[in-house]
């Protein structure tokens, strides 16, 4: 009789290609942890497709749901602690949570990419002169705008700005801080499926030297001159997003309150 096998679901940012690097690591490392063959075997679904079609020969659109409680296994933090994979967990109360209705995980996959909010600061001297060209961008990314405002930047507010490689460097913070403090700065509430990361590619690099070798029509490498003054802040992750969106915006946004906008208090 063979052994029984233990099936997980799990779900994050660049999920596929983040789960396969782990598993790579997984197997590079097997004999750092025995000598033996007592460790299991892993297999993973390669494509979206392929993970419908063998998730719902096992689960049920009950059994897994997200929600506060994980259910751990086969965890080595040598090898997950870069992944950011958020495990999905099996709850009896589905019934019990509007979320966990709204989030079941048939549901998930078949719905596609929620629409989110993210934020885009277009730094002092930048929008003055380009506005009307980086706004046609941003139509033509798909993004909507949602929320928008002038305002000239205080410290506390710049310094939450600042990329975090370089908080250490008190020279290089106040640098950006000064920078950002210099006039006035014009954020906007952007909104689109996948919306933090598609802000994210359009931007590039911090560096407008290393955004024009990689691709000349990056948004860094066309306004930006330095790391300091490279034209705009973008919202690097969906938290950093939130916290932003809650920054600038406390009066609200201009939109409909889709579940994501309602789940973060936005």
């Amino acid at each position: 009789m063979s052994s029984p096998v233990l099936l997980c679901a799990l779900r994050g940012i660049n999920a596929f290609p983040a789960l396969r690097a782990a598993l790579e690591g997984w197997a590079q490392g097997r004999d750092r942890f025995s000598t033996g063959d007592s460790l299991p075997q892993a297999l993973m679904a390669l494509t979206p497709e392929v993970t419908f079609r063998q998730a719902i020969l096992f689960f049920t659109e009950a059994d897994l749901v997200t929600g506060k409680a994980r259910f751990h296994c086969l965890y080595y933090p040598q090898l997950w602690e870069h992944t950011k994979l958020t495990q999905i967990c099996f709850s009896p109360l589905v019934a019990e949570s509007w979320r966990c209705r709204a989030e079941s995980l048939f549901s998930y996959m078949q719905a596609g990419a929620q629409v989110l909010c993210t934020v885009l600061l277009i730094k002092p001297g930048v929008w003055s002169r380009r506005l009307p060209g980086i706004l046609r961008g941003l139509h033509l990314e798909k993004f909507s705008v949602v929320g928008m405002k002038h305002l000239e930047l205080a410290v506390a507010a710049a310094s939450a700005l600042v990329p975090s490689e370089v908080q250490q460097d008190p020279a290089a913070v106040d640098a950006h801080c000064t920078y950002l403090t210099s006039g006035t700065a014009l954020v906007l509430c952007l909104q689109r499926p996948n919306a933090v990361k598609k802000l994210m590619d359009l931007l590039g690099p911090e560096d407008p030297q290393l955004a024009q070798a990689l691709d000349p029509c990056l948004w860094r490498a066309q306004y930006g001159t330095s790391t300091v003054q490279n034209g705009f802040y973008g919202s690097r992750s969906y938290p950093m997003a939130v916290r932003d969106v809650k920054l600038f915006f406390p009066e609200g946004l201009c939109c409909a309150q889709r579940q994501t906008v309602q789940e973060q208090e936005v």
